[in-house]
């Protein structure tokens, strides 16, 4: 019958006041008697012991290496025995010898002397624990009642004292170590968001870049303490202490990484209260957790996974167990603030920090996804992170189709005042630009998370999801542009319906004028919507430009250029004076009334405003000139001429000018 090895205690508690055992360890009896070598029990041919070992009294002491090599011989014929339930050979002295100075070790390390002092002693440790490892291993093959058990308790007990002082001297050199590592590392706090309707171009999604692993060094080991981290390592895992070393390490190192992560600004926070925070607030938060797993990706995680395969070079599967249950662990907390994140209540504004979660995410995969991460703990942590990236590009998708819902329920009934770029379209194209600036994020995410099929436009029509760009140069067709033509095509809908608002036909023109050209030069000045509606979209919308701007100028100029008419003139065959008189009185009259009226409208394209002014003053300055310079004469010699010419064709082209200025002094005079 096989004896099982001595139960370990997990808190590797010593005996008496934990610095050494007693030279008789255990109860009395038999398994606590000394161990003697017995010569008379050999036989013939069999293992003969070094004869200095038979009077250890009177010989001169083995040393190490000769105690090791004797213990070594004593090892090897026992091994040979092919009946391990036949009593063994008598221990020979040699075996308590090495007990012996394996102790006085440990008392040594304990009292003055430390683990890593002297590698030369450490060395000549780790090798005797060795071979005590292997001497309970052979001896624990033997019945309990044979002549070996007292020497395998004894050797048990004392292979477990070393590994307390083993297992403490690698605790103390990981925590003394990590202490004030980095301390001085504080990547600085990210400058919180404004919501999407007060922020600006020039600070859009500013995050401060996390130190590099250039900059710092972490975890901060220095060479010798990885070297003795790696010795001490080694001799616990081989001498079957595998659990309690990695218990520590990973104890220790979870707590150094729970540390840094603080240190960095990421405290943890429940779904509870990320519910009942505010966005405003929350919006720096997120900023930090995002800083802090670009951080744990480019410094932490590889430097914890280095010094995983430094400690447990000779274990790797061990290194990638121990370094994936750490990330594991932090993963997690990323994860769970990402899904209170996800929780939170839906709103345009959170888009842009919800995709640069899932960037965050999805740039952390490709971490844990070499050949190097091929266990079920490195597959549970990768489903983690690609579970917690799902739920947000599922936010993403909600939070940016409802922008269709926005527009539809924007139907207010009141004009925007002088044809001005209405608020919704300023809104919907500034979203719509700095959605684009996450353009193949959004790609990823409506390919993955909207249905591929019955794609349709506003229109109905059901389009066919393609890839790359057609050859006529309209825009590829994807989950994600077919969402957003369609919400084009819903705020030229509803554009359109605005405009039916204005009672006046010219301030219509101007109101679409305004707003088209806003919409265009807002898809001209980004690439990405500029590649995603394609040139064909962008042609058209500058034709409709065009047809709004002869409709304008149609409504308004035509029929004061119609008092320029020389028909009518002609009385009898003569020029009537009265008609002419008439008909420059009606000029000025008309065209008092369209500045007053029009010097209150609003074009805020600068390029539109002077495109307009200078067809305008092509139209009407040519013929007031060529009307006043053919009839003034006729009305020269009469009294008070000014009467009726009130303007010269200098100074109708002065006027023209000033029209769509927004003048505040005729805003009360503003007709629709």
């Amino acid at each position: 019958m096989e004896k099982p090895p001595p139960e370990k205690s997990g808190s590797f508690s010593r005996n008496g006041n934990g610095n050494q055992m007693d030279d008789n360890p255990g109860p009395a009896g038999p398994e606590s008697e000394a161990v003697h070598v017995r010569l008379d029990c050999q036989q013939p041919g069999e293992y003969e012991p070094n004869s200095n070992l038979e009077e250890p009294s009177s010989d001169p002491e083995l040393s190490l290496p000769q105690v090791l090599e004797d213990v070594d011989r004593f090892l090897e014929s026992l091994s040979t025995r092919n009946d391990a339930s036949i009593n063994p050979l008598d221990v020979p002295n040699s075996v308590q010898s090495l007990l012996e100075m394996i102790q006085k070790m440990i008392t040594k390390y304990d009292s003055n002397a430390k683990f890593g002092q002297k590698q030369e002693e450490d060395s000549s440790f780790i090798e005797s624990l060795n071979c005590i490892s292997k001497l309970i291993n052979v001896l624990g093959e033997f019945p309990s009642n044979s002549t070996t058990a007292s020497c395998f308790n004894r050797a048990s007990t004392i292979l477990h004292l070393a590994m307390s002082l083993l297992d403490s001297e690698f605790r103390l050199i990981l925590e003394t170590c990590n202490q004030g590592s980095n301390a001085d590392l504080k990547s600085p706090k990210p400058l919180k968001q404004s919501s999407f309707s007060s922020r600006q171009e020039s600070t859009y999604c500013v995050i401060p870049e996390a130190k590099t692993s250039e900059d710092v060094e972490f975890p901060a080991y220095t060479p010798e303490a990885i070297s003795k981290m790696n010795r001490i390592a080694t001799a616990m895992i081989s001498s079957g202490y595998e659990s309690e070393c990695c218990m520590v390490y990973n104890m220790v190192r979870r707590n150094a990484f729970s540390s840094e992560l603080d240190k960095l600004g990421f405290e943890k926070i429940s779904i509870d209260d990320v519910q009942r925070m505010q966005w405003q607030s929350l919006e720096g938060v997120v900023a930090t957790w995002i800083t802090v797993i670009k951080h744990s990706s480019s410094v932490l995680f590889s430097g914890e996974r280095k010094l995983c395969s430094s400690i447990f070079s000779e274990h790797p599967s061990i290194s990638q167990r121990l370094f994936c249950h750490i990330a594991l662990a932090v993963a997690v907390r990323f994860v769970h603030f990402s899904d209170a994140i996800a929780l939170t209540k839906r709103s345009a504004e959170k888009l842009f920090k919800i995709l640069d979660m899932y960037e965050a995410l999805r740039d952390l995969i490709p971490f844990f996804d070499d050949d190097t991460c091929s266990s079920e703990c490195y597959e549970e942590l990768k489903s983690e992170i690609w579970a917690a990236k799902g739920r947000l590009g599922e936010v993403a998708v909600s939070i940016f189709c409802d922008l269709e819902n926005s527009i539809r329920r924007d139907n207010g009934r009141t004009p925007v005042p002088s044809g001005a770029v209405h608020p919704l379209t300023r809104y919907t194209m500034n979203y719509l630009k700095y959605a684009c600036e996450y353009k193949d994020t959004l790609e990823q995410v409506f390919q993955k998370h909207q249905k591929m099929e019955g794609f349709a436009n506003s229109n109905g029509t059901v389009l066919d999801i393609k890839d790359g760009a057609n050859d006529d140069g309209t825009p590829k067709t994807s989950p994600f542009s077919v969402q957003l033509n369609s919400i084009m095509d819903l705020l030229d809908e509803n554009l359109d319906m605005k405009s039916k608002l204005y009672r006046d036909p010219a301030l219509k023109c101007i109101f679409l004028m305004n707003n088209g050209r806003y919409i265009l030069q807002k898809i001209k000045g980004s690439d990405e919507i500029h590649d995603m509606m394609g040139d064909t979209w962008c042609r058209k919308r500058s034709s409709d430009l065009r047809q709004y701007h002869k409709a304008y100028t149609r409504e308004t100029w035509t029929r004061l250029l119609q008092c320029l008419n020389h028909d009518g003139l002609l009385v009898n065959g003569k020029l009537s004076k009265t008609i002419l008189k008439e008909r420059f009185k009606m000029f000025s009259t008309m065209f008092d009334e369209i500045h007053r009226t029009q010097s209150t409208w609003v074009v805020s394209d600068d390029q539109l405003q002077s495109e307009l002014r200078i067809s305008v003053s092509a139209v009407v300055t040519p013929a007031y000139r060529s009307f006043v310079g053919r009839f003034q004469q006729y009305l020269a010699s009469g009294r008070q001429p000014d009467k009726y010419i009130k303007y010269q064709p200098e100074d109708i082209e002065n006027l023209i000018d000033e029209l769509f200025d927004g003048n505040p002094t005729s805003m009360a005079r503003r007709r629709t």
